[in-house]
């Protein structure tokens, strides 16, 4: 992608989380920067600080990969097409970071990525990782509904599975789009919509069925029985109304299936049900100059 600006957002420091006072957004009051927390961003926040651990070796995987791979099937960035062609001298943003891979991915083709987490667990593996691998990037503690830094200042945005189903698609893609310049681009990961569809409430009742387990329509905010998180899913065309209001025009959306020797640590769908149907999407939408 060709980028807009050559200036970096923030600039890199020793420290795992670096101040965000000289980057602030300025053109929101403090009493609209700091409204109550939603239950769902307490709720995942407080889940992922207990995810982390469990995440760690895969994230440790994934900073020693020297290609990208994506989802639960690690696809190759080769069969992907995740990323833009070139990320040199980007000014990136990547929201609901964990471990900090995907930032990481991006400092290695020479962009300047920002991480941002809410969860203290998961950016201190972060910071573990930068340290362990010799990638360093400002690391920043917020909630990607309400992200504290100024307007118009990233060429890139992504999110593997972080802000991209962990909030409030009507709270995080116009934040996306504040801090996205002209011309910028989107790019994130969620389930299938179908895989969505076909998950049984609870994980005891076994992976993705063959038929459908719950309405299409108001789909939005999933809460599970035995699990504390909350994800939110939309459907085809309420995704690319959304993605449109706020200024964007959608430019692709990859449904990916993964290799026939393809293997997970997820129980929730199997490899002969995603090999039928997508259960990884990525959307990508540019931001109208």
């Amino acid at each position: 992608m060709a980028c807009i600006r050559g200036s970096h957002a923030l600039s890199p420091v020793a420290s795992p989380l670096v101040s965000i006072e000289e980057n602030r957004d300025t053109t929101r009051t403090a009493s609209q920067r700091s409204a109550s927390i939603s239950d769902h961003v307490a709720r995942n926040r407080e889940a992922w600080d207990g995810f982390a651990a469990e995440y760690r070796e895969p994230g440790r995987e994934a900073w020693a990969s020297d290609e990208p791979f994506w989802g639960i099937w690690q696809v190759p960035e080769s069969q992907v097409g995740f990323l833009p062609e070139s990320v040199d001298g980007c000014d990136a943003l990547e929201l609901g970071c964990g471990a900090g891979y995907v930032s990481a991915w991006l400092s290695r083709r020479g962009a300047r990525p920002v991480g941002l987490d809410l969860s203290t667990n998961q950016l201190a593996s972060a910071a573990l990782f930068q340290r362990e691998f010799g990638v360093r990037f400002p690391l920043v503690q917020a909630d990607a509904e309400a992200v504290p830094l100024q307007s118009e200042s990233f060429d890139l945005i992504v999110s593997e599975y972080g802000a991209s189903i962990w909030c409030d698609p009507y709270r995080w893609l116009p934040e996306a789009a504040r801090l996205l310049r002209p011309g910028g681009e989107l790019i994130f990961m969620v389930n299938g919509t179908i895989l969505m569809l076909c998950i049984p409430d609870l994980e005891s009742e076994g992976p993705a069925t063959e038929r459908l387990l719950r309405p299409y329509f108001g789909m939005r905010r999933f809460e599970w029985p035995d699990d504390l998180s909350i994800d939110f899913h939309l459907g085809y065309g309420e995704w690319i109304r959304l993605l449109r209001a706020n200024g964007f025009d959608v430019t692709d959306l990859i449904e990916i299936r993964p290799p026939e020797d393809a293997t997970t640590r997820y129980p929730f769908v199997t490899l002969d049900w995603a090999r039928q149907w997508p259960c990884e999407e990525v959307w990508k939408a540019k931001k109208r100059r």
